[in-house]
């Protein structure tokens, strides 16, 4: 049985799908933000290949169809930033220096802790794309010499915790500016947490797709300099 499950082409993207539908009905039944689809399918998927033992780079041969949809799925974030064009203009000034805030925030903290913690500079450099959207930060880790499993695992992993806990940072700051939210959220966790931003409402989830635009760009801009800085 296990090697039927290893040796089929779309057992990864099949239980990948289930996995993520479960969560996803599991998180609109109980409705709190440690519920994430995504956070409940990568539990389950773990545990399934854990239990089958199967190995990783079995499941990965027919996942990574899924992943073809990846930038295509960014690309979509451009029809709220459409709708909200005009709201956009006005504030072009605040998510410019706001994103550029973010980015330099990022990088700093990344560096300091790459200090503290003695990493070498494979690892530091795996890092510095962490917030921006995983089909620019697999590209730019690979660029800059890092270890792109483990530049994905950190975007996912600080996605993941933007998404679970943004509304309540927003709430715990009393920052109630749909720009500022939405600039806020998509700065630190690219587009898991843009779909957090987007539940909150239309204007934070817009703002939030441009600020992954906009800091991603400058992330790989400034990602050149920060990386001969360790």
């Amino acid at each position: 049985m296990t090697e039927f499950f290893a040796e089929s082409v779309y057992f990864g993207a099949v239980i990948s799908i289930l996995a993520y539908a479960l969560g996803n009905a599991i998180q609109k039944k109980w409705k709190f933000a440690i519920f994430n689809p995504l956070l409940i399918a990568i539990i389950l998927v773990i545990a399934v290949l854990l239990v089958l033992g199967v190995e990783y780079e079995d499941y990965n041969r027919g996942a990574d169809y899924i992943t073809w949809f990846l930038t295509p799925a960014t690309v979509c974030f451009a029809v709220p930033l459409y709708e909200q064009y005009e709201r956009l203009k006005k504030n072009w000034r605040g998510l410019l220096v706001g994103s550029v805030a973010g980015v330099v925030a990022c990088l700093l903290s990344i560096l300091l802790l790459s200090v503290l913690f003695r990493l070498s500079h494979e690892q530091y450099v795996s890092l510095l794309p962490k917030s921006i959207t995983t089909a620019i930060g697999i590209a730019l880790s690979g660029e800059l010499g890092g270890i792109p499993t483990l530049t994905v695992a950190s975007i996912m992993v600080t996605g993941l915790f933007g998404n679970i806990v943004a509304r309540g940072v927003c709430r715990l700051f009393r920052i109630k500016e749909p720009a500022a939210v939405g600039l806020a959220i998509g700065a630190a966790s690219h587009a898991i947490g843009t779909v957090r931003a987007r539940e909150i409402g239309e204007e934070e989830g817009a703002i939030s797709g441009l600020a992954i635009v906009i800091c991603g760009i400058l992330t790989v801009i400034a990602s050149l300099f920060f990386a001969g800085l360790y």
